[in-house]
């Protein structure tokens, strides 16, 4: 989802990726979205919601303005705590064909939402895998032949030979420089500069969080901060095109943000979040991880959510209150100030937002009467009773904030690899869910 500014000078949503515009040596990016509906059919529950944008004043003129196109994919996909196969194969689901340049891939449920997952500690295992298999659809060349790490086929482990963690999966997806891609990437020079008293920014110290940010002590131990080096810069044609910026896991909640080489040097202050918004309001079944960046002199904030379940009436209040929750509660470190401004501290205080994720926003109608529309392809009507549209245009939740054109069918939700609803076999009606 994107939010839009609400002021009078606010400008239209260009349908661009990003623009540049310059004015005194300062660069701004502009522009919208790349999304799919494209997925796997093997698998199921697939979830292909749209990314959304927002826009935001420029700092510069139109007429100064020198326009760079980007483009970015985006992605989410709950897939009810089934870990992959090895053999699986993601380029249908990717579209690997070189058009994008950075790869934004949400996941929920991919661990079983047990008790020893939410109350004991977390399996990471699933994570690795996914990033493996990333990572052989992203960096394998047409021809086939391998680029990068290809996908682990033992993550089973065994008493001689334990499974890899997240964080040495992680590591096989960067380079070999020691820039690090953290919460302050000012050079020794600025630190220097900031810290003298007659510069008006001064560089606060980066502290260690569990939410993704790390000291230095501690980047080694912490799989959500990367050498930018370390990430993809290859220094032959056969090494990676894309490499792993950053990547996140909340008990089944999995982020991950892949770029491609040649961005990678213009991405700084990267911050992680964690939001739970489960059980009691504060255990991580459910909730958000939010990614903030600077690229170029332009804030981005990701944010990959699941939020409350249940298709009663009124459970649609309870999503609304985990979005209103996520926006206030959800708080990234302070850091140092740039010339540009100081990075913003919360999620709406960036200049471009996505939201992705299993939102769980039902569509408000019997089982029958959204059947009837689905087979009938009537995508219009069905979107007249989607809560969330409902929930948005009444301004209850997300007002302001843009949706990509659904034009496809409800993906929620499907028996395990297949294209069958839940619900639609006879031993089954009693746990009919309507699709959504």
């Amino acid at each position: 989802m994107t939010f839009k500014e609400q002021d009078s000078r606010k400008k239209s949503f260009i349908r661009k990726i990003f623009a540049m515009g310059e004015r005194n040596g300062k660069k701004e990016f502009k522009g919208s979205f790349e999304s799919t509906e494209k997925g796997l059919e093997s698998i199921s529950d697939l979830e292909l919601d749209s990314a959304f944008l927002g826009s935001t004043d420029s700092l510069m003129s139109r007429d100064q303005e020198e326009i760079q196109s980007f483009r970015v994919f985006v992605a989410t996909w709950n897939v009810g705590g089934k870990s992959p196969h090895t053999n699986l194969n993601l380029n249908d689901f990717i579209k690997n064909d070189d058009s994008a340049d950075i790869y934004i891939f949400g996941f929920q449920e991919i661990v079983p939402l047990n008790a020893g997952n939410v109350l004991v500690i977390e399996d990471n295992e699933p994570a690795a895998r996914w990033l493996s298999l990333i990572n052989q659809s992203l960096n394998n060349p047409i021809n086939g032949c391998s680029r990068g790490p290809k996908p682990a086929t033992g993550f089973s482990g065994s008493k001689f030979f334990p499974k890899p963690s997240l964080k040495s999966i992680s590591k096989t997806f960067r380079t070999v420089s020691r820039r690090k891609l953290k919460s302050c990437n000012c050079t020794p020079l600025e630190l220097e500069r900031k810290r003298s008293k007659d510069f008006w920014f001064r560089c606060q110290p980066s502290h260690v969080s569990e939410d993704g940010i790390s000291s230095e002590e501690d980047e080694e131990e912490d799989p959500s901060v990367f050498d930018i080096s370390e990430i993809s810069i290859p220094e032959s044609g056969n090494e990676m095109k894309y490499g792993l910026i950053a990547s996140k896991q909340m008990v089944g909640i999995f982020v991950t943000i892949w770029m491609r080489k040649e961005l990678v040097p213009y991405v700084s202050h990267l911050r992680i979040a964690s939001t739970s918004r489960g059980i009691m309001g504060c255990l991580g079944n459910k909730g958000c991880i939010s990614v903030s960046m600077l690229f170029h002199q332009t804030s981005f904030c990701f944010i990959c959510s699941h939020l409350a379940s249940g298709e009663k009436e009124g459970d649609e209040l309870r999503r609304n209150l985990d979005v209103i929750e996520i926006l206030k509660n959800t708080q990234f470190p302070k850091i140092c100030r740039t010339p540009y401004g100081r990075m913003p501290e919360k999620i709406l205080g960036h200049k471009r937002i996505i939201w992705l994720g299993d939102l769980n926003y039902r569509i408000a109608l019997s089982y029958s009467e959204t059947r009837r529309l689905m087979e009938a392809n009537h995508w219009d009507e069905l979107l007249n009773k989607d809560q969330l549209k409902i929930e948005r245009d009444a301004g209850r939740v997300f007002y302001g904030w843009k949706e990509g054109t659904i034009y496809f069918a409800p993906t929620y939700k499907y028996y395990y690899n297949s294209d069958t609803y839940a619900g639609d076999s006879k031993k089954s009606k009693k746990k009919r869910r309507t699709p959504a």
